[in-house]
């Protein structure tokens, strides 16, 4: 019997180089996954808060904001889906995390409180949509903490560059 090193039995066939070149090139790949950016900087001990809040709209069209409650505790939040937003159009809040110098840590944008649509089935099962405005409505918010926060202040979007009318400011007694 003749004996074959067996570095040559491994590129004896061409299907054998293909399967390692093939190789080579799907784990070059793999390495090379870039992974999603977070909004916020791993911290030690991450904080999240939770804000009650009511909201009506006064005589003059504008909205007002009457504080209810918050709680601060230990978490991390989840992905929060489409209930925030990056930007946000004419009568949207916009929720501002900031500092002691009143530079922005973090945003997020929430659709008009006041203006809801809701989708139902007619008598004739077809679905309908509908659009409400309310006069006075109730405003949960569960966002990650930044560490630095000292208040959160809550404006009201106003024109398509948004700009925005400062409504309520949250103090923060978390030192």
């Amino acid at each position: 019997m003749k004996k074959i090193a067996p570095q040559n039995i491994i590129f004896k066939k061409p299907t054998h180089i293909l399967l390692v070149f093939v190789l080579l090139f799907v784990s070059s790949c793999i390495a090379k996954k870039e992974l999603p950016q977070n909004d916020f900087i791993a911290e030690e001990n991450p904080k999240l808060i939770f804000l009650n809040y009511t909201v009506k709209e006064t005589s003059n069209g504008t909205k007002s904001i009457d504080f209810i409650s918050k709680k601060i505790t230990d978490g991390k939040a989840r992905n929060n889906g489409n209930k925030y937003t990056k930007t946000g159009s004419i009568g949207d809040l916009k929720f501002s995390q900031v500092d002691k110098n009143a530079r922005n840590l973090h945003s997020v944008f929430i659709k008009n409180p006041l203006h809801k649509h809701l989708e139902f089935i007619n008598d004739s099962l077809q679905f309908e949509s509908k659009a409400l405005e309310l006069k006075k409505s109730s405003l949960f918010l569960r966002l990650q903490l930044h560490a630095d926060t000292e208040n959160i202040i809550i404006s009201e979007v106003t024109d398509s560059l948004q700009n925005t009318r400062p409504i309520y400011i949250t103090k923060l007694d978390t030192k």
